[in-house]
């Protein structure tokens, strides 16, 4: 290395010391001839002094000098006249008075503003084609520097509980049972694909039957999704897996993982066990399997009070075997009418005919559907919702499951919404950790005829549910958990099956995946669980989203070094593209135009 320094690590201590700095133009300012630059690395910021009139070489290089040019520095360390020192920077005492200056590469002007303030007003299309410039913003480099912290905690944590770190394949097999896979086509057997791993999900139960006990992995995988803020096609998990493990061990075990993970990337010190929620619970009071606990406006059902409703919209649901469901979004009765339609379109987009609402203003409550409510309605609503002058109450009417999505979305656009007026602060760094547990094993698909796993179909029942298999799928709970922070999940995962005959039980009996479908995906597994397959269990974690919420982002694309767009693109890379007829038939691979519309 060229340097004697990084940038940020000059202080008084080294008055007078000859020092070597390399790293990029930051800015240049000229104060009369005196040139002052501030050089930036990867570690911060050091004032280089440039004298040009007292140095013909540094005159000479003076014109071709450019912000984000590369250069290398040799000079003395020198204290700040008196009224110019940066408190604000670890290195603001001292400066440089260069005697030499090697220019390594001139820039060419960048297409935006690399300081955070400007590249954040940058469309991020832009960012994303120059994403080696993107990356050298202060936040970019911060959140590097915050997956690192975390790779490096969860590393080491894994290792200090005796795990060992295994890597499995990515080339798979096709198990079209879950998200859409990514396929490759295999040229030495022509007509046959590999898929891309999803998760390393049955190579981790292998390796239990293998006698591991103890498995993690960093671990890429991949997923023919539609992409939005918290999804990328391919993405990065912790995934784990243990034998002769209950729940409890597993909560346990990553309890101390978010600790350490935490304390390392955030310097927080998280107490007590975290809270646990059924999902049964989770549902009715925040209408969302994944709740976010930073504010209030729970879910509060009405359906007793309203069964005998003249409201016949409420009283006929109810009588249906529906629910009526109420929140009060405390202060946003100064609703607009735009923000008022767009909720009520969000609704319908969950299934809702509409949106009922309450406005309270001057004391008068302000809605087509009051006059079909009585006083004892009334004081229910209003005791029951903490009702108050400049609140709106909104209302769903469905059945059970339908009504508490509806309101569970409605509750969290209403937070923005109160947050955008100042009247609610919800902050990322109020870490709110949940575990959702008790969830159903298996769910009916009406379009598919037939109940699909909730999880996967791996994960094993809770063993006093295990006789309602036959006779009431839906009511079997499964030994499932996620762990829920701010309303997003970080992971989830299960106590498994390990037993071959309750797993091929599910498979064919339960879920009817035909026998022959059962073999050629899942028979191998099946065959290694006859040779002594241990009780086991295990989790994955979204490596992504935990360091997107680490670093107080929303979106996952600014935790990746080289994300796509939410078209799946690569926009520096400029990919996908495509390939060339030979390649197409070393493949034997043809190519069909889409049909335009």
């Amino acid at each position: 290395m060229k340097r004697t320094h990084h940038c940020a690590q000059l202080t008084s201590a080294d008055l007078d010391s000859e020092v070597s700095l390399i790293g990029w133009v930051d800015t240049i300012r000229d104060q009369g001839g005196i040139i002052f630059v501030d050089l930036r690395d990867r570690k911060g910021i050091t004032q280089i002094k440039l004298e040009p009139h007292d140095n013909a070489q540094l005159a000479g290089q003076m014109k071709h000098l450019k912000d984000e040019s590369v250069v290398e520095i040799h000079g003395k360390v020198s204290r700040r006249p008196e009224g110019t020192q940066n408190d604000n920077l670890p290195t603001g005492q001292v400066e440089v008075v260069a005697s030499e200056l090697v220019i390594h590469n001139v820039s060419e002007t960048p297409p935006f503003p690399l300081d955070d303030a400007g590249g954040d007003k940058v469309n991020e299309d832009l960012r994303l084609t120059y994403r080696y410039l993107d990356l050298r913003r202060p936040r970019m480099r911060k959140n590097l520097l915050t997956r690192h912290k975390v790779t490096k905690a969860i590393r080491d944590y894994f290792d200090s509980q005796e795990f060992i770190e295994v890597e499995t394949p990515s080339l798979f097999k096709s198990t079209p049972e879950g998200a859409r896979e990514y396929l490759v086509p295999s040229r030495i057997h022509p007509g046959e694909f590999y898929a891309l791993s999803q998760s390393p999900q049955q190579y981790k139960q292998i390796l239990m039957v293998a006698g591991v006990e103890r498995y993690f992995q960093i671990a890429r995988c991949f997923r023919d999704e539609d992409l939005r803020a918290d999804r990328q096609m391919e993405f990065t998990q912790v995934d784990v897996e243990a034998s002769f493990v209950t729940r409890e061990d597993i909560y346990e075990l990553f309890e101390g993982m978010v600790r350490k993970v935490w304390k390392e990337a955030a310097n927080y010190d998280l107490e007590g066990p975290i809270q646990r929620m059924s999902f049964q619970d989770a549902m009715n009071r925040f209408g969302i399997d994944k709740p976010d606990l930073r504010f209030d406006m729970e879910l509060v059902d009405f359906s007793e009070i309203f069964c005998e409703s003249s409201f016949k919209v409420f009283s006929g649901t109810v009588k249906s075997g529906g629910v009526i469901k109420a929140i009060n979004a405390k202060g946003l009765a100064d609703v607009t009418q735009g923000e008022l339609k767009s909720l009520e379109d969000t609704a319908k987009s969950l299934g809702a005919k509409g949106l009922a609402f309450i406005k309270i203003e001057g004391g008068e409550w302000k809605s087509p559907i009051v006059k079909f409510f009585t006083d004892e309605e009334k004081a229910a609503l209003t005791e029951q919702l903490n009702i108050e002058d400049g609140d709106i109450v909104f209302f769903a009417a469905a059945e059970w499951e339908r009504a508490c999505t509806i309101l569970g979305r409605i509750r969290l656009d209403s937070a923005q919404l109160l947050v955008k007026r100042g009247k609610l602060t919800i902050r990322h760094d109020d870490w709110k950790f949940l575990w959702v547990i008790d969830f159903p094993l298996m769910s009916y698909d009406e379009e598919q005829g037939r109940f699909v796993a909730t999880h996967h179909p791996f994960t094993s029942p809770v063993p006093e549910d295990v006789a309602l298999l036959d006779s009431d799928p839906k009511a079997v709970r499964g030994q499932h958990y996620d762990l829920v922070l701010n309303g997003m999940e970080l992971g989830g995962g299960s106590i498994r099956i390990h037993q071959p005959a309750l797993q091929e039980k599910v498979f064919k009996d339960v879920l009817k995946i035909p026998e022959d479908v059962v073999e050629s995906r899942f028979g191998y597994m099946l065959k290694a669980f006859k040779f002594g397959a241990p009780p086991h269990g295990g989790i994955a974690f979204g490596l992504d989203r935990v360091c997107a919420l680490l670093s107080g982002t929303t979106s996952i694309r600014d935790v990746i070094a080289f994300p796509k767009t939410q078209r799946g693109q690569d926009l520096m890379a400029q990919s996908p593209t495509p390939v060339t007829a030979r390649q197409l038939k070393e493949l034997h691979i043809q190519t069909v135009v889409p049909e335009t519309e």
